[in-house]
């Protein structure tokens, strides 16, 4: 496999080298019509956390997908980016046909699953290399990434 830039520093919850631990907890996506994106993302199967109506001009609607760390926003009064923008959002999975086939079994027009390997990336398997994509109703843009086994340097300790 070819090089690459990784860092092997580990966090201890306080501030150091690397700085102070962070998660990314929720990204804000835009979209047309709350209702309509909120039904496509719970035919996903994700969790909805939060559906918070606060006036005529401001609501939140918060999913989760199964076991992730990071949730996603919906709603009304939430960004001023355009319905759609939002492009290459990753979901990493570990089996990408069985996700691809899940997906296609809630109704999702899903791509085809595509391998693209870097010059000089010659490791076994596809870990990092299988996609698919596909997008919700505003044409705000996924990708299934499926990764197996990480690369050094791409994991927490500590």
């Amino acid at each position: 496999m070819a090089d690459a830039d990784v860092s092997s520093q580990s966090t201890s919850g306080t501030e150091g080298a690397m700085g102070v631990d962070m998660n990314l907890e929720v990204v804000s996506l835009p979209v047309a019509d709350v209702d309509r994106a909120k039904d496509f993302y719970e035919g996903l199967g994700w969790r909805l956390d939060i559906d918070l109506v606060i006036s005529d001009d401001l609501r939140t609607v918060q999913f989760t997908p199964p076991h992730s760390g990071c949730s996603i926003q919906i709603g009304k009064g939430r960004t001023t980016a355009e319905p759609g923008s939002a492009q290459g959002m990753i979901l990493v999975v570990s089996d990408i046909d069985a996700a691809r086939n899940d997906l296609i079994s809630r109704g999702v027009e899903v791509g085809e699953v595509e391998e693209a390997r870097p010059p000089g990336f010659d490791s076994p398997g596809r870990s990092y290399f299988a996609r698919a994509s596909f997008s919700d109703p505003d044409g705000n843009s996924w990708e299934l990434q499926e990764i197996t086994e990480r690369l050094p340097g791409r994991t927490w300790d500590g």
